[in-house]
């Protein structure tokens, strides 16, 4: 022990449950430099240890730190959960306190460090120190020698290695390597013959592994998959290349390379130090060479025990320092250490001077040497030198200063020795302070600590003896552990996640997570959302987008297209194929393969697919002589690859093992014979298209063309972009109708990081989400009341809980959003992606999360059980199934009604939010506006003369309208007198003048808002009782400027208010003698009027003629949307139109796809259209006679080819029987396709999915 405070306290009555003596070991004083000693006799593996207090007193040891060593020398503390670990002790005299080492170590020496102690008394102590034997054949490596192991073979072909070993301190190939500290693994398995797959493999663990302590490495490969473990971390990995055996030649080395046959990185230097326990699949190396089994003659001499080169480190914390005395009043300095450490600054020494002062210290990872003498002007040496010093290495400094001349030395490269030749006169103080100066005195340094490693210190050329200064013979010091050296990798293993890059201090570490695609403390959390469908419920339109499907699992962000129709979203993913690629010179031995490239991996496009509701790709075969499939009963000629790398025989439009063509399967193939176009071999061009949408074989990764080596023969493929449509896993649902009801799930595993994020609506005040447990570790999120949700967990340290308020109630039964994240550097709780809080972990203390019982989503007890939906649960990027869970459990149902009350919002200008399963969409059916959010204008160019007619009265439609329940303009009731009016539209257009709006009646009422010959805008009222029709001039500008303008108008009674684009709304009053009421309204027109009865004559005159030309759009009358109803294909309105009429976005912002530009396209190619193609935009200025032409020819070939294909039929079935080899059951179902679905279970998933594919 460190010293004993009576003969009765002596370390010899610190046993467990000792009571001889004073009952225990107690030091003389108690302070943090004391500490106990066990010696295990040789070396021990240590699985646990028991401490107890002082029997019968007041002294106990409530906290302390374990070392250990082989020699007694070079300690080494025990680290757990990334940090120098402090054990729990003892709260009293008699109880004791067990610890189970998270990893067992081997030692023969121990040593109990007291950190703190009792309150009452003083460092008190019994212990018990538990393990089992521990016994390995050591070999001493000089670096010269090298263990050779020779198989019994000359060449070995080798399928399966494991490779173990402790050590202290290339054909196909197999190298280990120590290097500047870390592990290089280097396997190679071979190339391919064309080079372009490399078989080399490099992967590096560990660092801070020369310290003079034992590690243990093991290497097991099958196949191409590697698990590498260095001191229990284990990294999982595949080798690269193709082939999956080692091929070695008759030997394996250990120690060293023997020859210069296999390639080895960097120099050629043997490994200097020990290794036991030395194995090769299952062949103990070491046993072999102590029995001489091994060549081991390039041993100068070999020995089987570890010769321990003791360098006795000395550890600094930020309050240390170690104080050695130099020769006073010299006129030279003289000194040498090495360091180690993670700071970029710190002060290694500080010395004052008879006349001023010497500063060494660590600048930005530069040593620097700064002397300054007081009584001489111009009398300063400034020299500094290295970079990025602090990683954690090694590094030697060296300085010497006299008369004139100072050098400085860093890792022994005399060469890039720092000198100067400044005139200087040196006079020592002869105290030298390293690691710390905290004196107060008139010159002080510009660093005051130094937090980190050193040893051989070196003062006026001779080594500090540190063994009598731990006596106390010598120097002083502080704060300052001797012979350790506590440095810890803090970026080993690297936390940082998805490529973030780690940085280090001495106590922290920190991620960059720049250009990842992910954020958060330790780059765990996407940046992106998950799907398309996730942007739409955002309020996104149609666009270029990252997702992220995994969240922050490990497929990383990809870009793909979101295109938001009325209805779906569809996300396409395109590939690098040219339409229309043309393929000659193919035949069944030697096919062309294309390979197709998509702007995403498989296994990206994978979670596409797997979560979507439905997928499609569009393939075409274009041929002239070129067989396809080779129907009815040949063996193709040409295959695609989908995913899996599977081959496939049909083609777009069948299903998987139907060896068909669409026109195959809607049997109006060309050649009836045949069930492709193509396969009638005709000489004339055909195509074989359609959709292929069996999604669990999409994507289209390759497709082999084979017949195309006949003169005249070719073909042209096109295969579109993956289209898929919805995401199932962020609509999957669940609702909970009873407090008690929950639903259980396998155990959560998130050891060192975790995430949950989950939307959920509810009108109870309080409930819990979702509940994991462990022996006293736990997870739990919770709505603790309705503005407080609650994340709270333990990972050993003590409950932690975060609350995140929200100024309005969570339970308004609309859709929130929690997310929730914990790593080993802070807890995370978030709501509705606002409101935040935050909280670090602890700087030492557990790290990970042990969890065992079931993962129970609701409260798993009944006490505060959640009522409500909760929805798209994401934990640790797996989405779990709600709804198949919610299927089999009684209380709770599976999906969840009333979207609307969160999205309904997104619905614009009117439109009515429409609820569905697995989401909403937008009913524009009753505005002027299209779209997936109501926000698209709909609009309609005017040539002169065009007009709309709107009937407001109809017997038919109002008949009509009842009958569809819906229809884009409805009628209003017949007969109406209106008191209120609420016109709206937008115009643009450089022609006056014109009448734009127009309402007539069976009276003669009438509304008009007409565009004057000086292009201003006016509107004409006439309700009766005026002799004059009441006219207001909205603006004095000239509004015919070719610039849209919108014009909103509403009448209420007498009132009539305003507004005109931007500017403010202006009110007018109709006149007392007028009426207030509309009589019976008739028709509204738009462009022109063209009405029977009686009319104003000054509009007719004035305004009518030629008619209104430009656009208009957003025309709205009240709950009618008249241009919307005229444009529409699908209303059975009573509207008509008269002229040309156009659709356009009259100069709007319309929602297009923009094409990605070069710089974002990974796959861009020449051609500018790519991989927007399909179809082609053409130019005002074409001829359009040539067009009128070109469709008169192709009507005429119509119909020839119809009467041809009609006569063969007829001359067909004339003829005889025509066999088939369709499957059984095939004369009961309505084709033959139906008999061969119905008899093979397998396919029956595929018709469901698209059952109007088929059927026509």
């Amino acid at each position: 022990s460190s010293s004993v405070f009576t003969s009765g306290y002596a370390p010899g009555y610190a046993k467990l449950n000792r009571r001889g003596g004073a009952g225990g070991w107690s030091p003389l004083d108690s302070d943090h430099y004391q500490w106990l000693q066990v010696d295990l006799g040789s070396r021990k593996q240590v699985t646990a240890i028991a401490t107890q207090g002082r029997y019968s007193s007041s002294d106990w040891t409530t906290r302390y730190r374990l070392l250990y060593s082989d020699t007694g020398r070079n300690w080494k503390p025990y680290h757990q959960d990334g940090n120098i670990w402090a054990f729990t002790g003892n709260s009293n005299t008699e109880s004791v306190v067990r610890h189970d080492l998270q990893h067992a170590i081997v030692a023969q020496y121990l040593r109990i460090i007291p950190l703190d102690w009792s309150e009452e008394g003083r460092i008190g102590l019994r212990l018990e120190i538990y393990g089992c034997p521990y016994w390995a054949d050591v070999i001493n490596f000089d670096g010269q020698g090298v263990i050779s192991y020779r198989f019994k073979m000359k060449k070995m072909k080798i399928l399966k290695d494991v490779i173990a070993l402790k050590f202290k301190t290339q054909g196909d190939y197999i190298t280990l390597e120590l290097r500047r500290g870390r592990l290089l693994l280097q396997i190679n398995l071979g190339s391919n013959q064309y080079g372009s797959i490399l078989g080399h493999t490099s992967v590096t663990s560990g660092s801070l592994l020369d310290d003079h302590h034992w590690h243990s490495v093991v290497i097991e490969r099958y196949r191409r998959n590697v698990n590498f473990t260095l001191d229990q971390h284990t990294q999982h990995f595949r080798t690269n290349g193709e082939f999956d055996h080692l091929d070695l030649d008759y030997e394996l080395s250990f120690g060293g390379m023997p020859y210069s046959g296999k390639p080895i990185s960097g120099g050629r230097r043997n490994f200097k130090g020990c290794m036991e326990s030395i194995n090769y699949n299952g062949e103990n190396i070491t046993d072999l060479a102590r029995r001489k089994k091994l060549d081991t003659s390039s041993f100068r001499n070999l020995t089987f025990s570890c010769v321990d080169t003791h360098t006795f480190p000395v550890f600094f914390n930020a309050t240390s320092f170690l104080q050695l005395s130099g020769r006073r009043e010299h006129n030279m300095i003289s000194v040498g250490f090495q360091f180690r450490t993670w700071n970029p600054n710190g002060l290694f020494l500080f010395s004052s001077l008879a006349d001023g002062m010497l500063e060494i210290s660590l600048n930005d990872g530069k040593v620097t040497a700064h002397i300054n003498v007081t009584q001489q002007k111009n009398s300063r040496v400034d020299i500094a030198s290295g970079s990025g010093l602090n990683d954690g290495e090694w590094h030697d400094v060296r300085f010497l200063a006299k008369e004139n001349f100072a050098m400085l030395t860093v890792d022994g490269d005399e060469a890039s020795a720092v000198r100067t030749n400044t005139p200087i006169q040196i006079t020592t103080g002869g105290t030298y302070h390293f690691g710390g100066y905290f004196l107060r005195t008139q010159a002080s340094p510009s660093q005051r600590s130094f937090q980190g490693c050193m040893q051989l210190i070196q003062v006026d050329d001779q080594l500090a003896d540190l063994t009598a200064v731990e006596q106390g013979r010598l120097g002083a010091f502080e704060n300052v552990s001797l012979d350790m050296c506590a440095i810890i990798d803090r970026c080993m293993p690297n936390h940082c996640e998805h490529g973030g890059r780690c940085t280090q201090t001495w106590n922290s570490f920190s991620c960059s997570c720049d250009g990842t695609g992910y954020t958060g403390a330790t780059c765990h959390t996407s940046v992106y959302e998950q799907s398309c469908e996730a942007y739409k419920h955002v309020g996104r339109s149609s666009d270029l987008y990252w997702i992220d499907p995994d969240g922050s699992g490990p497929l990383g962000p990809f870009k793909v297209i979101c295109n938001m129709t009325e209805d779906k979203v569809w996300t396409t993913v395109a590939n690098n194929l040219p339409a229309q690629t043309s393929v000659t010179g193919s035949s069944r031995e030697r096919r062309t393969v294309l390979q197709l490239n998509y702007s995403a991996t498989m296994e990206q496009i994978s979670a596409i697919t797997s979560s979507a509701e439905h997928c499609e790709q569009h393939v075409a075969y274009n041929c002239r002589m070129s067989r396809l499939l080779n129907t009815p009963d040949g063996t193709p000629y040409t295959w695609w690859v989908g995913r899996g790398n599977e081959k496939h025989f049909y083609w777009g439009g069948s299903a998987p093992g139907i060896q068909k063509c669409s026109c195959g399967i809607e049997r109006n193939c060309t050649d009836p014979k045949y069930h492709c176009n193509c396969d009638a071999d005709q000489k004339q061009w055909q195509e074989d298209s359609g959709l292929l949408v069996y999604k669990d074989h999409l994507p289209v990764s390759q497709v082999a063309v084979g017949d195309t080596n006949r003169p005249g023969s070719e073909a042209k493929l096109t295969v579109g972009p993956l289209r898929c449509q919805g995401d199932r896993s962020y609509w999957n649902a669940a609702s909970f109708n009873t407090p008690s009801s929950y639903l259980h799930f396998s155990t959560f595993q998130g050891e060192t990081s975790a995430d949950i994020s989950f939307y959920f609506k509810t009108s109870a005040p309080y409930g819990v989400f979702l509940e994991n447990l462990g022996n006293t570790d736990f997870i739990r999120l919770e709505l603790k009341s309705p503005t407080v949700v609650s994340f709270s967990f333990d990972v050993g340290n003590g409950p932690v809980e975060l609350n995140v308020h929200s100024p309005t109630p969570l339970n308004d039964d609309q859709w929130h959003r929690v997310s929730a994240e914990r790593n080993v550097k802070e807890a995370i709780l978030q709501l509705d992606q606002q409101y935040k809080e935050v909280r670090p972990a602890p700087a030492q203390g557990h790290t990970r999360l042990e969890l065992y019982s079931q993962l129970y989503v609701g409260a798993a007890g009944g006490q505060r059980g959640f009522l409500g939906c909760i929805r798209s649960l994401k934990m640790n990027a797996v989405t779990l199934d709600l709804e198949e869970r919610a299927k089999v459990t009684p209380g709770v149902k599976p999906g969840c009604s009333g979207h609307c009350t969160s999205f309904g919002m997104y619905c614009r200008n009117g439109g009515k939010c429409v609820e569905k399963y697995n989401g909403y969409s937008c009913d524009c059916s009753a505005t002027a506006y299209d779209g997936p959010f109501c926000t698209k204008d709909v609009g309609g160019f005017f040539e002169a003369g065009t007009l709309i007619r709107y009937n407001l009265v109809s017997d038919v439609v109002a008949a009509a309208s009842s009958v569809e329940g819906k229809s884009v303009g409805t009628s209003l009731p017949m007969e109406t007198n209106l008191t209120r009016e609420d016109v709206a539209f937008s115009f643009s257009t450089s022609s006056t003048p014109s009448i734009l709006f127009y309402i007539s009646s069976k009276t003669q009422d009438y509304m008009a808002v007409v565009l004057r010959q000086n292009g201003t805008l006016q509107l004409r009222y006439n309700l009766g009782g005026l002799r004059e029709p009441f006219t207001i001039d909205l603006d004095q500008r000239n509004l015919a400027n070719g610039q849209p303008h919108s014009v909103n108008i509403t009448r209420i009674e007498r009132d009539i208010y305003v507004q005109l684009d931007h500017y403010p709304s202006v009110s007018y009053t109709l006149p007392e003698a007028s009426d207030t009421q509309f009589n019976l309204v008739k028709t509204l027109f738009l462009g022109k009027v063209f009405e029977t009865g009686q009319i104003d004559p000054v509009l007719i005159e004035k305004y009518n003629t030629p008619g209104f030309v430009g656009c208009l759009s957003r025309v709205q009358f009240n709950s009618i949307a008249p241009l919307k109803a005229a444009l529409s294909t699908r209303a059975s309105a009573p509207v008509s139109h008269q002229g040309k009429l156009v659709e356009s976005n009259c100069g709007a912002s319309p929602l297009t796809i923009p094409p990605m530009s070069a710089a974002t396209d990974p796959w861009n190619q020449k051609d500018p259209d790519f991989p927007f193609n399909e179809e082609r935009v053409i130019p005002d200025g074409v001829n359009r006679n040539s067009a009128i032409i070109g469709g008169i020819i192709a009507v005429v070939i119509f119909t020839i080819l119809c009467t041809l294909v009609f006569l063969i039929r007829y001359m067909f079935r004339h003829k005889g029987t025509y066999h088939t080899n369709e499957a059984k059951g095939g004369e009961s179902s309505e084709s033959a396709d139906t008999a061969i679905i119905g008899t093979d279970p397998n396919f029956t998933e595929t018709i469901d999915e698209s059952k109007k594919e088929w059927f026509i």
